[in-house]
């Protein structure tokens, strides 16, 4: 009886632990299977923690119980203590782990009671749980969805202004946002919130019912998902920043991406859409092209200038933010702002005073050093202009990045031949583009730092009071 009882305690602990690892993996790549399975960067942890106590549970008989309470358990422990994106216990996770425990309860009640198991089952009640967590989400989410569909319909005065872009798109947002706000009753989805849930949620929870402009950003990683966001807000103004191949490993042609980006005019309340000359897409009595207006950008560490024409004016514009790719942000915003009735000298002076969207080139200075952070700036474009931005620095100048994620092997190469030109110290983090941006860096001395709990230390030992730190992109130990 005491062996029973500590073999059936013993194997809900086990499908337990192995409804931690999958439920944690999901969480990282959105609750999609498919993408932990086909487009995960650490096979190997599905290896170790996943598919070898699987098949030794099957395989060793009795014996499996050393490796579970010895090896396994101890292992998925120190895992957990190290990876830098833990578990977050919201509330679908905690509806899939009593999904689970009811499976595996149930499954085992009736294997006891019958006498019918030889051993008790491990995968199909992973398999039901997964299957009816999906099912309830889906069930609960269009509920959601109905809700604050009906809440955005009852605020009548309300414009929308939905935001994509392959990157830019959080700037043009908090751009907008800054220059709106002593002017209207304004809202914006806060941090990266972009998709379908992220907006569902922040309309029923979030949106304040007299608010008279919500910025929306819209994100994808599929064909379809700016769609399903475009018909849920039927937004008012569309904005489409700069196009180019970030996500490309998920939609595999620059074209996709584009046709994806461009289902954010799927709105039936469009009236204008301001989209970047980079989509290729012809004007018409709604949209509006822009791009080639922006002239004469200037940028340094203080900030960027630019010119914008209009009607054969040309208007300047100076803000203490940096990246000269900000103009097209900028401009993106100012071209809202000039169709919700702002006049360009009002307009002029808010440009004037933007600030830096946190973790996007953000000057910091602390202890003597000149510390930029970037690390929200995934793409070729802004990081390499960000490299060029700071070549100029007269003093020593370190590179803390992984390169670009979810990218082509070629833009990593050219991105490492652009570190290797202007710093002097290359810290690589992450193991995922370590070998291309390591092989193609050649004068620059480099440091790959696969643990990044150890980069702290290596700062403190390798710079000093005026030295210039960039903080490029920034990924999860997972990627």
């Amino acid at each position: 009886m005491i062996v029973q009882l500590f073999t059936l305690f013993s194997h809900i602990l086990l499908v337990l632990s192995l409804g931690f690892y999958l439920i944690t993996n999901l969480q990282w790549y959105g609750y999609k299977l498919e993408r932990v399975v086909f487009k995960h960067k650490r096979y190997s942890w599905h290896l170790l923690y996943f598919i070898v106590p699987l098949f030794a549970y099957y395989l060793t008989g009795i014996y499996f119980w050393i490796y579970f309470y010895f090896a396994y358990l101890p292992s998925l422990y120190i895992w957990h203590k190290k990876i830098d994106k833990k578990l977050v216990l919201t509330d679908r996770v905690k509806r899939f782990f009593i999904f689970l425990i009811l499976a595996v309860v149930f499954q085992d009640f009736l294997c006891l009671v019958l006498k019918s198991c030889k051993i008790f089952g491990t995968v199909l009640p992973l398999l039901a749980s997964l299957g009816a967590s999906y099912l309830f989400e889906k069930i609960l989410f269009n509920g959601y969805k109905r809700t604050a569909r009906k809440k955005l319909e009852k605020m009548k005065d309300l414009k929308i202004v939905a935001v994509t872009a392959s990157y830019g798109k959080t700037s043009i947002k908090n751009f907008l946002y800054q220059i709106l706000k002593d002017d209207f009753k304004v809202y914006k989805t806060p941090r990266s919130v972009n998709t379908i849930g992220g907006l569902v949620k922040d309309v029923n929870d979030s949106l304040p019912k007299e608010t008279s402009v919500y910025i929306a950003e819209a994100g994808a990683r599929e064909r379809g998902d700016i769609d399903e966001i475009a018909r849920f807000l039927n937004h008012h103004y569309a904005v489409v920043g700069k196009i180019g191949p970030q996500h490309i490993e998920y939609f595999k042609t620059l074209e996709n991406i584009r046709n994806t980006k461009m289902e954010i005019l799927n709105s039936k309340n469009l009236i204008k859409a301001f989209v970047h000359e980079s989509a290729k897409v012809k004007p018409d009595e709604k949209v509006v092209i822009f791009g080639k207006e922006i002239k004469e950008i200037k940028a340094d560490l203080e900030g960027i200038s630019f010119k914008i024409e209009e009607q054969g004016i040309e208007y300047s514009f100076q803000a203490p933010v940096l990246g000269a790719f900000n103009a097209v942000n900028i401009t993106a915003a100012i071209l809202v702002a000039r169709e919700l009735g702002l006049d360009m000298e009002t307009i002029r002076k808010r440009v004037s005073k933007l600030k830096s969207v946190e973790h996007r080139l953000q000057k910091i200075k602390a202890g003597g050093k000149i510390i930029i952070d970037d690390s929200f700036n995934g793409n070729f474009e802004g990081m390499s202009a960000s490299y060029e931005l700071v070549s100029s620095y007269k003093g020593k100048k370190v590179l803390v990045t992984p390169g670009i994620m979810e990218s082509t092997k070629e833009d990593n190469e050219k991105l490492a031949r652009k570190m290797d030109e202007v710093f002097d110290l290359v810290i690589i983090t992450g193991k995922s583009n370590a070998e291309i941006l390591a092989s193609n860096i050649k004068r620059a001395r480099k440091i790959i730092l696969s643990d990044k709990s150890k980069l702290e230390e290596i700062l403190a030992k390798e710079t000093g009071a005026g030295d210039l730190i960039l903080f490029s992109n920034d990924a999860p130990g997972f990627l």
